[in-house]
């Protein structure tokens, strides 16, 4: 019923724009709206605020608690705002007796059981309970009945139950069956003895689950890890944005003094709405752990010992002027920024080494145009589109909030989704059509059943995982993605569109092909003198054992271990950086805390370097840093903003070549810990030790598969 509901609000929402606006009177002011709208929305777009609870504009319409009431003419009593459409001439009353008098009536009846927690609980300073009874509530409640007491629930690591606070709004019912796809929660019993939990005791094992404790109202449902440490009005707010997610969602990132304390979604329509996934919300503790603060050389005995910053880059310069341009090989990190890539690619071309981004596991695809490796028909696109095939990514692991757009689409516009490699279960409906690149082969034929649907969609797409083409036969898999394109009309001039996909899993490979690196070099090279940029996600067999590693980053991990000289560097909580999506949407990260200990900007410690080389960079400051960015690529400094191009001409076509028609498996077997800083966290490890990479075995989709 809630599925339909709000199917059907979409259907008005969409139709919306081709119907005449009519006219309502609010307060006595007349405003034009849209009949699709609702008498909440209507106030809100006059600016007249009405109070809710169980309203969410992103979720279907439940009505549940009756906060909303208005007093509209010709009607006997107050009704629920948010399930009731405008109509001409409605004459609509939010400042009546009457309206005030039935708010005030509700309020009593929400707080006649609600626990007197607000001391000690951790909504407290952002609980729209608190704010609400202080201007609709009565002065003094009338029930001097006891309260009812309800049981916690255990919903996993990251959520934490106080249920008698619930009031029964059932937001986090709605957004865990519509948004998540992992119907698990419910309600049960009626009236006085209605409690909102899963039915049969089972945890939350969704990636999005730390949206339900923004959703809840109240405080039933609580940040676990965060509980108990700070008040909202302690902590300072800065709007930043996500590296761990290739989408780069925007986020606040709340810190008190050196630490950082909780990070929260920031709305933005066109990438993440506002939802972010548990790795983006909890990880962050990873950048208190395991943290290099100083600079460190390995002894003969193989232990580290500490040296000055001086030392260390005069020790890291006699090494390099050891070896020949040809004898060196870079590799940029996952969470490197824009910045740092431009100083790392200036001075190691200044030293004669090319073999930049040198992984063996890297996209094999031409970094001259952007549509070769950007997600071209972004993620709105999805909106738009009427039938998408997935290829080599489990998009549940890789990209939680992309697929729950993926799932509205598919609940409420019925678009087909297909799904080559390992067979996953997702959050919705979807064909599973082959294991291997073979089944492109087969598609392009004609022969696959999934060919009829390609065959009549207007705005079809594919969404190719990074991962996949970074296999030996990626190129081949490529071309085989450009011939289906070409036969099904993936991509079309008049309309504008380019549905074919890359979804990448690193923002520091996007910032390295932004500036024309790739990996084209002879991969049976040895190298004597290896410097790991922020790299720890690496073949540790692709470093011989004879050369000398530099390792410049965060964190203890791959690239530390294997390291002779290790340099500090600052996180992406710590730095002004600029950082490139899936999307080809440059964003600028914002200073949160400073680096611990010694710990520097990436691209001053190049700079530093350079100079002590005598190969000086001709920048000084991050501004001069820019703008050495901008005579490469001027679009990185537009930021968050989406640079057009000709769909038809700016694109290179592969070369065929041969595809091994190997299984297509996941390369992500831990969604919780993907790289150094969610391998530093313990929430994320405790998630790991309580989920497990078997959590989805439990999961039961909503809708069988075609």
């Amino acid at each position: 019923m809630l599925a339909l509901a709000s199917k059907i609000a979409r259907g008005f929402r969409s139709s919306a724009r081709t119907l005449d606006k009519i006219e309502i009177f609010i307060d006595g002011s007349p405003i034009s709206v849209e009949p699709s709208l609702s008498i909440l929305q209507a106030c809100e777009k006059a600016g007249v605020t009405i109070p809710h609870f169980c309203f969410h504009e992103r979720l279907a319409v439940a009505g549940n608690c009756r906060m909303c009431l208005v007093e509209v003419e010709n009607m006997p009593k107050p009704i629920a705002s948010c399930a009731m459409p405008v109509s001409k001439g409605m004459r609509i009353n939010t400042q009546s007796e009457k309206t005030f008098n039935a708010r005030g009536g509700v309020m009593e009846f929400l707080l006649a059981n609600h626990p007197l927690d607000c001391p000690i609980c951790d909504q407290g300073g952002e609980c729209d309970l608190q704010d609400q009874s202080v201007l609709y509530g009565y002065r003094q409640g009338r029930f001097l009945e006891y309260k009812r007491a309800v049981e916690d629930k255990e919903l996993g690591p990251l959520i934490s139950t106080i249920m008698t606070r619930c009031i029964h709004c059932t937001r986090c019912v709605r957004f865990s069956e519509e948004v998540a796809g992992s119907p698990v929660l419910g309600t049960t019993g009626r009236g006085r003895e209605t409690e909102v939990g899963t039915y049969i005791e089972k945890l939350v094992t969704s990636e999005l689950s730390g949206n339900l404790v923004d959703l809840c109202p109240v405080g039933a449902l609580t940040n676990a890890p965060y509980a108990f440490t700070a008040r909202p009005w302690e902590l300072r707010y800065i709007h930043s944005y996500d590296v761990q997610d290739s989408i780069t969602p925007p986020i606040t990132v709340n810190t008190r003094g050196p630490e950082v304390m909780r990070i929260l979604p920031r709305i933005h329509e066109e990438v993440n709405e506002e939802w972010i996934h548990d790795r983006t919300r909890h990880s962050f503790d990873g950048l208190k752990r395991q943290r290099i603060n100083a600079c460190l050389r390995k002894t003969s005995d193989g232990d580290f010992q500490e040296v000055t910053w001086q030392d260390a880059i005069e020790m890291l310069a006699d090494e390099i002027n050891k070896h020949t341009g040809e004898e060196m090989v870079g590799y940029i990190g996952e969470h490197m920024d824009v910045e740092s890539i431009t100083a790392f690619r200036d001075l190691m071309y200044r030293l004669g080494c090319e073999n930049i981004e040198a992984r063996k596991h890297t996209i094999k695809t031409s970094p001259d145009f952007r549509a070769n490796y950007l997600m071209n028909s972004k993620i709105i696109g999805l909106e738009e589109t009427d039938c998408i095939l997935v290829v080599g990514s489990n998009l549940r692991i890789e990209s939680p909030v992309l697929n729950s757009r993926i799932r509205r689409q598919v609940v409420h516009a019925d678009v087909p989704v297909g799904v080559i490699g390992s067979s996953e279960q997702l959050t919705y409906e979807f064909s599973h059509l082959g294991n291997s690149a073979n089944t492109l082969k087969e598609i392009i034929a004609g022969n696959h059943p999934f060919s009829k649907k390609l065959e009549k969609a207007q705005l079809p797409m594919v969404i190719v995982s990074a991962h996949t083409l970074q296999r030996e036969d990626g190129e081949g898999i490529m071309a085989l993605v450009h011939e289906l394109a070409e036969k099904y009309n993936f991509i079309q001039e008049e309309e504008n569109w380019n549905g074919i996909n890359v979804l990448h899993h690193s923002v520091g490979s996007i910032g390295a092909l932004e500036l024309g690196i790739s990996s084209h070099f002879n991969p049976d090279l040895k190298p004597k003198f290896v410097y790991l940029l922020g790299a720890d996600n690496f073949h540790p067999e692709e470093i011989p054992d004879d050369a000398f590693v530099v390792y410049q980053g965060t964190h203890g991990d791959e690239g530390a271990y294997r390291a002779d000289l290790i340099l500090p560097g600052a996180a992406f909580t710590e730095k002004s950086a600029t950082y490139v999506n899936t999307d080809g949407r440059a964003v600028l990260g914002k200073v949160c805390v400073s680096p611990p200990g010694q710990g520097r900007a990436d691209w001053e410690i190049l700079r530093a370097l350079s100079e002590v080389l005598g190969q000086t960079l001709p920048y000084d400051n991050l501004q001069e840093v820019r703008y050495r960015v901008a005579e490469l690529a001027p679009h990185l400094i537009k930021y968050d903003y989406l640079e057009p191009y000709n769909v038809i001409n700016w694109i290179t076509k592969p070369a065929k070549k041969e595809v091994n028609g190997t299984v297509l498996s996941d390369f992500i077997d831990n969604f919780y810990m993907t790289d150094a800083i969610s391998r530093a966290s313990p929430v994320m490890a405790k998630c790991t030790s309580v989920f497990g990479p078997e959590r989805n075995q439990n999961f039961v989709p909503e809708v069988p598969r075609r």
